[in-house]
């Protein structure tokens, strides 16, 4: 039905006879002569329709937007006077003769004017009407060019596309998995995978020593600006490696991606290890463009009257740290009051803090409500170890260490944006050494990534302080986000089943989740591991996206519903009888 794409006409000749299919943008009428606006997912060009043509010029006079037409008409140069620079096509036009209108539109529900702020509740709803818009568009098609890349880089290097099942039984992946109940298995579930991981170890067990898969994976978990209930995942194992292959190929592949679609070279990743990264900046997933860094101040504080602080310093679980900003001192006691009430969803009880109004005068010239409670010279010796300049605030958090790295790490990308902190680039990063467990409120351990992920030491150094234990595992942090994990996997069965021991994990309840795992590792496993990215997520930095949602075309809202299609959805009494169902009220 057409030759060119509608923002692909900027490629044919002048003169050329063209026909394109498309969507009205803007219909205007000068005097006469109607120019209309074609869009395509190539972009727009420029229709002229006059009344020399008067059949079509009274056919193109009833369209209104989104209205899908065929045109066919000659391309022509524009005079210079109408030459549009913000156009791809702005140099040339279409003169129309032939116009067929395919399909008429009611009036949008929204504009699709890029400048227009439409709420998200309403673009969801018209999802297909949102998807029109060239931002959605370009996203969308970016993504694929992306995923196209990746699949050219990883087969090139040997692996092989193998699909895994989405019917499959609950793992503990760390999320609430979803359920789909079996009519020929009464009374019996499937899960939908959280992840293909242990799949993906039983195909190195059998032999496909390098995998790869762009998976849908879904968790039935709370939602943020990052998270989806089904969302891609870029699944990669390998056998026969260790964490050095596994990252240098995956960064390859990721700076090929930047290279390729940005032009950017992101250079070598730097190395960190994960205790450095909660020591400096609180978090596991730092954002290295931005200079401000946690320093440990619980030997200055040990000994002061101040309860607050004193306590977490003498606590072996405790800290106090404290996050200086320079020229922060312009910080209003407003906007401290709003910070505070910020890092209390962390647990955070308070927020100290100091002002350095002028260093040279001492403890008079600075301003604090905490200053009275601390001697001079733990003030001073303060003053020192945080380098502190006139003009500067300084912020201090005391409690258990998780609290203290969990608030300080949030105030300090909050505190960054505010003071226009962040530098421009990107800033990737290996985060390394992570922890093998970490303990439970009720005093149990848990695995920090999953039970499958190997650690550094022997099976004996493990069982006999598994609280030390580093494992195998790395993770990928671009600009503050984690963008990929993964980590060498345990392929000695009495080293996985070491692991399920510290986890409180039995025999029988091993042998009935696991069995088959456990079975393949005494079948011959070899060394191997892994890495899975968020392609959403990647993609959504890729583009300078606010939300994962601005890059998958239907999504779903915050309580995980489509609002477009309406679901979840109820269903009827016999598909409920057909799976053995039967609904109850939900508890008040």
């Amino acid at each position: 039905m057409r030759t060119h794409y509608c923002g692909a006409t900027k490629d044919a000749s002048i003169g050329e006879t063209v026909t394109i299919c498309g969507w009205v943008d803007r219909r205007r009428d000068h005097g006469g002569v109607i120019f209309l606006d074609m869009r395509d997912r190539e972009g727009i060009v420029q229709v002229v329709f006059d009344p020399d043509t008067k059949e079509y010029f009274e056919l193109a006079d009833r369209v209104r937007s989104e209205y899908v037409l065929q045109i066919t008409g000659r391309v022509r140069e524009r005079a210079p006077e109408t030459v549009n620079p913000a156009m791809a096509t702005g140099h040339i036009e279409v003169l129309g003769k032939e116009l067929v209108i395919l399909n008429e539109a009611a009036p949008p529900p929204f504009p699709l004017d890029a400048h227009q702020t439409v709420g998200e509740d309403v673009r969801l709803r018209y999802r297909f009407m949102d998807l029109r818009r060239e931002s959605m568009q370009q996203n969308l098609m970016t993504r694929s060019r992306i995923t196209s890349t990746i699949r050219q880089y990883l087969e090139t290097a040997g692996f092989l596309d193998i699909e895994t099942p989405v019917l499959t039984r609950a793992t503990p992946e760390g999320a609430r998995d979803y359920l789909v109940p079996s009519r020929t298995n009464a009374s019996k579930f499937f899960a939908l995978p959280q992840s293909p991981q242990l799949f993906k170890q039983l195909l190195m067990v059998s032999g496909f020593d390098r995998y790869y898969q762009i998976a849908r994976c879904f968790r039935d978990e709370d939602l943020r600006a990052d998270r989806q209930p089904e969302f891609t995942q870029i699944d990669v194992e390998m056998s026969f490696t260790d964490e050095l292959e596994v990252m240098q190929l995956t960064e390859g592949m990721v700076r090929a991606l930047f290279q390729t679609h940005l032009n950017v070279d992101l250079g070598d990743f730097p190395q960190m290890t994960w205790h450095e990264a909660m020591e400096r900046f609180g978090s596991d997933k730092p954002d290295l463009r931005i200079d401000l860094e946690l320093v440990s101040v619980d030997d200055l504080m040990a000994d002061v009257e101040f309860k607050v602080f004193s306590g977490p310093a003498n606590d072996p679980k405790g800290r106090v740290a404290a996050l200086r900003v320079p020229g922060g001192a312009t910080i209003s006691r407003k906007e401290i009051d709003d910070l505070t009430k910020y890092i209390s969803a962390y647990g955070a009880r308070g927020l100290a803090w100091i002002k350095v109004n002028d260093k040279a005068s001492g403890v008079s010239g600075l301003q604090s409500p905490i200053l009275k409670f601390m001697p001079e010279s733990t003030i001073h010796d303060l003053v020192e170890r945080l380098d502190l300049e006139d003009g500067d605030i300084v912020f201090f958090g005391a409690d258990k260490r998780q609290i203290v790295n969990d608030s300080l790490g949030a105030l300090r990308l909050k505190v960054a944006a505010m003071t226009d902190r962040v530098r421009e680039g990107w800033a990737p990063l290996w985060v390394v050494d992570f922890p093998m467990f970490e303990e439970t409120s009720s005093g149990g351990l848990t695995a920090i990534h999953h039970p499958f992920t190997a650690p550094s030491c022997s099976a004996e150094a493990l069982k006999a302080a598994p609280e030390n234990a580093l494992s195998r595992a790395y993770d990928m942090v671009l600009n503050g986000s984690e963008v990929g994990g993964g980590s060498i996997r345990i392929h000695r069965q009495e080293m996985q089943k070491a692991v399920f021991d510290i986890l409180g994990i039995s025999e029988e309840e091993a042998d009935a989740k696991f069995g088959f795992l456990l079975s393949a590792l005494k079948h011959g496993a070899p060394p191997h591991g892994g890495l899975a990215f968020g392609l959403d997520r990647l993609v959504m930095l890729m583009v300078g996206g606010q939300s994962i949602r601005d890059v998958i075309a239907f999504p779903k809202t915050q309580s995980a519903q489509c609002v477009m299609t309406d679901a979840p959805g109820e269903v009827s009494e016999q598909q409920l009888r057909e799976l053995s169902i039967r609904l109850r009220a939900p508890d008040k």
